[in-house]
């Protein structure tokens, strides 16, 4: 009850005395506090109220226990921002924090005037568009680097492009500064989608792609779908997306690429429209990698462009990847220009100058001189199989110079060399050159030692450059047979009386009457009818004509005895078919040479004779008395069934 007393006071509340002074509520409120808490604090004057800095710095010492730190005054902010500024000032001038693109990205084509090498496609493009003949589905197809998926990306923003007041449409030059144009620039925008097939392969990819084909276009006028690689989907996706392909919504456009387009159905081939992208000439690869040294601020010379653009083979990404490589390694040395012997070096190219070299040596001979230069490029890193692919170019550049008369060369002192192997080589030797070296190419790429290959393969075709071709020995040997002195006469008159005009006319008209000159003729000849597709003339003229006389255009002839039948028309068209001359044939009286089947048969009798008078075996029947010599003439069979040796 102490307590009470102190709450309430000593006096009881039923006391009525005290009624008088009973205490009201705040007093009442005020004991109750002083018997909780104690006495309380005067009460201070007041205070005017606190700021937003300093209700944030009490904030800042109740949470972190810490001294605030007094509000800064306005007049001292500026000081704050000096360092900013100074760390701007120390940065370099011009740098910016992108990271460095590579010449392949930085240079993509942005508009249809920087695609080089394709007119065909862009003029049917702006065709189309001018006329609005949009197709629903393009395919793009070509070897790598050529622009494939830069046409994809190009359409779509021509499709969609709005012009920079947003009131234009679809256009062959987009301009590039609208929103559709950037974003689909920098690959953000909602409605171009591209997909890689070779990760995406699958139905359920494909299924995606049907589901959301019917809905329209968020912001674009086109919702366009990119499909890079498309060979590589599986057959099921293919077959999944036949009939969205065939029949899309009007505001869809398919755009495929691919670098393997008979890997496609022909189902898929059908609902396209198909842009063969052509590989891009080297000289116009060399004036675009022109262009882009000149944007880059870098030197180079003609020649290395020209080597650039042949290693690239027809692809801007192939040849812009090698430059890029080319100004890199052209800084090591601090002269900053792409020469081209330090491209020749980059690429483990031989030094046309070599080149040159090389071919003079196999065409004089020089073996030694051959090997030296060999040996030397070996040792500089050029590789025998680029060595030899030098050499081909070198030969393929003479033989289309002696046809065309004109020879491509970077530099005079090539262009006189070309110019003068092209007029003092034959057609023949060249190709045979270029034969010979196509075989040691081979050779070389699958030998265990290459530069061995290498060194045997060019001293084969020095040897054998100096030979005569085929076509050369054929004619000589037909001069030989046509100057050769006329046999005696069968039956009747002298050799001197009945030789001489036969002699006479074979110089004079060609006509050849002895048997010894006829033969030769006469077997080409048959043979040229028989290569003509006249086997049954030709079977005929082997067994039933003994020519008497053979000119241009001219065959007088009898037949053997047992022949009968008139073959002067037979023997007239077959001729005719295979030399393409009209010919007078016709069969006369008396004794001509013998046909070709009695020849042989001559022949084979002589040559048995001669067998059977060898001494070997006449050695062989003296110790074998009773034994038989037995020539066949058919091929024995395997297993030796085709004889019984035995008996």
């Amino acid at each position: 009850m102490d307590d009470s007393r102190d709450m309430f006071g000593d006096t009881p509340p039923w006391d009525e005395n005290a009624e008088d002074d009973k205490p009201d509520a705040a007093e009442l409120e005020a004991a109750g506090q002083q018997s909780m808490f104690g006495d309380p604090e005067p009460e201070a004057k007041p205070e005017p109220a606190p700021s937003a800095a300093e209700l944030e710095a009490a904030g800042q010492s109740a949470m972190f226990a810490a001294e605030p730190e007094p509000a800064p005054v306005p007049a001292q902010a500026a000081p704050v921002e000096a360092p900013v500024e100074a760390a701007s000032a120390k940065a370099p001038a011009g740098t910016t924090a992108r990271p460095y693109r590579v010449l392949a990205r930085k240079y993509r084509p942005q508009t249809f005037a920087e695609l080089i090498g394709q007119e065909a496609m862009v003029q049917t493009l702006a065709n189309a568009i001018k006329r609005d003949r949009l197709a629903h589905a393009f395919l793009m197809t070509g070897v790598r680097g050529v622009g494939k998926t830069s046409t994809a990306r190009l359409i779509a923003k021509a499709l969609n492009c709005i012009g920079p007041d947003g009131q234009g449409g679809p256009t062959i030059d987009p301009c590039g500064q609208c929103e559709p144009c950037l974003a689909i620039a920098e690959g953000r925008h909602i409605d171009v989608i591209e997909m890689d097939a070779a990760s995406h392969t699958g139905v359920d990819d494909v299924r995606e792609i049907i589901e959301a084909v019917r809905y329209a276009a968020v912001s674009a006028r086109y919702k366009i779908y990119i499909i890079d690689e498309v060979h590589m989907l599986s057959r099921n996706a293919f077959n999944a997306l036949l009939k969205t392909l065939e029949e899309p919504p009007a505001h869809v456009k398919f755009l495929f690429a691919t670098t393997e387009v008979d890997k496609l159905p022909v189902t898929v081939l059908s609902r396209c429209q198909r842009f063969d992208l052509r590989r891009i000439p080297a000289p116009m690869l060399a004036g675009h990698f022109a262009n882009v040294c000149e944007k880059e601020g870098v030197e180079a010379e003609a020649e290395a462009l020209a080597m650039v653009a042949a290693a690239a083979e027809g692809s801007v990404r192939d040849g812009l990847s090698i430059l890029d490589q080319a100004i890199a390694h052209a800084d090591l040395d601090g002269e900053g220009q792409v020469r081209a012997d330090k491209v020749r070096d980059m690429l483990g190219l031989s030094d046309k100058s070599v080149q040159r070299k090389l071919i003079a040596a196999i065409l004089d001979g020089k073996g030694g001189d051959l090997l030296d230069l060999v040996a030397h490029q070996f040792a500089l890193g050029v590789e025998p199989i680029a060595l030899m692919r030098g050499l081909m170019d070198l030969t393929h550049r003479v033989a289309v110079a002696q046809v065309s008369g004109s020879a491509d060369a970077h530099s005079t002192e090539e262009r006189e060399a070309i110019e003068g192997w092209a007029k003092s080589l034959r057609a023949g030797q060249l190709h045979r050159l270029w034969q010979l070296l196509l075989k040691g190419h081979d050779e070389v790429k699958s030998a265990p030692d290459p530069l061995v290959a290498a060194q045997m393969a060019l001293l084969r075709i020095m040897h054998a450059s100096d030979m005569p071709d085929p076509g050369s020995l054929v004619r000589k040997m037909e001069e030989i047979a046509a100057r050769a002195p006329a046999a005696p006469m069968a039956e009747g008159g002298n050799a001197a009386t009945g030789g001489a005009p036969a002699s006479g006319q074979a110089a004079a008209g060609h006509q050849l009457s002895s048997p010894a000159a006829i033969a030769p003729r006469w077997e080409a000849l048959v043979d040229d009818v028989e290569h003509a597709g006249e086997m049954s003339a030709a079977n005929t003229m082997r067994m039933q004509v003994r020519v008497v006389e053979l000119g241009a255009g001219l065959l007088r002839y009898t037949q053997p005895p047992g022949f009968n039948e008139d073959i002067a028309g037979l023997l007239r068209s077959a001729l005719q078919a295979a030399t393409g001359e009209r010919w007078e044939v016709a069969k006369v009286t008396g004794e001509g040479a013998p046909t070709l089947v009695e020849v042989h048969e001559v022949k084979k009798t002589a040559d048995a004779e001669a067998l059977r008078t060898s001494p070997l075996v006449e050695a062989t029947l003296a110790a074998f008395p009773g034994a038989e010599l037995i020539q066949e003439d058919r091929q024995v069979a395997i297993g030796g069934g085709g004889r019984n040796w035995r008996r």
